[in-house]
């Protein structure tokens, strides 16, 4: 185990390298230079930015890009060795409108410029159960602030969840703090008319939810107040 993930990472810092940006913490706390020119930089086109964060394996990210050529999407995550297999399948695929950066979400606030970021999508986070962890959760209001600094002011965010606890947290948070609720559903399987990226897109660990447990998978579309 221990010699893959060195032969991933070597590859993720080598190979893979053009699809996987990976700074330096000192870099993130510093901010990133490419802000403000992720498509012209990253991407070589000027197509609108579109985040997942806490991607995994990049699957919702990878399946979001073939739906929607006309966007750049980059999903971020901490983990290396997941990120790799998320790179080593754009690799495959060919796709162009798909890449990574690896990093904290505490300090996403310092990747992307102002009004540089469309949409985000939330797929599956951990739900952070024990209150002592709240505010560890992706839709804290502490983390609502730091989207706000750069997702543009009509931009959309998706939150998408087996954990009705997170969502029942997070309708409150959005209520509370006066953000725009578009859509919300506790069930998203038993909905109709929902958006073909919402239920045609499911993850590993969505699908594992679905056939072991049955859970009901939960999602919420909003608006950060202006």
């Amino acid at each position: 185990m221990a010699k893959n993930k060195l032969k991933r990472f070597s590859q993720n810092q080598n190979e893979y390298k053009d699809l996987i940006l990976q700074p330096t913490r000192e870099e993130l706390e510093q901010g990133l230079s490419i802000r403000g020119k992720w498509s012209e930089a990253f991407f070589g086109n000027h197509k609108p930015i579109v985040v997942e964060l806490g991607c995994g394996r990049g699957e919702y990210a990878i399946e979001l890009a073939k739906y929607n050529p006309q966007f750049n999407f980059i999903g971020v995550d901490i983990k290396g060795a997941r990120l790799w297999t998320g790179a080593q399948r754009v690799n495959e695929e060919g796709l162009t409108n798909c890449k990574f950066l690896r990093c904290q979400i505490e300090l996403i606030d310092q990747c992307f410029a102002s009004d540089e970021v469309e949409e985000i999508w939330i797929t599956f986070p951990d739900p952070q159960l024990k209150y002592r962890r709240t505010k560890h959760r992706l839709t804290h209001p502490s983390f609502l602030d730091k989207y706000a600094n750069f997702i543009k002011p009509d931009g959309f965010i998706h939150l998408k969840t087996d954990s009705e606890l997170l969502h029942g947290y997070t309708m409150g948070i959005l209520d509370g703090y006066k953000h725009e609720v578009l859509l919300s559903h506790h069930d998203i399987y038993n909905t109709q008319h929902l958006p073909h990226e919402v239920v045609n897109i499911k993850t590993y660990y969505e699908n594992k939810f679905l056939t072991e447990s049955n859970k009901p998978i939960t999602y919420i579309k909003f608006r950060l107040k202006g």
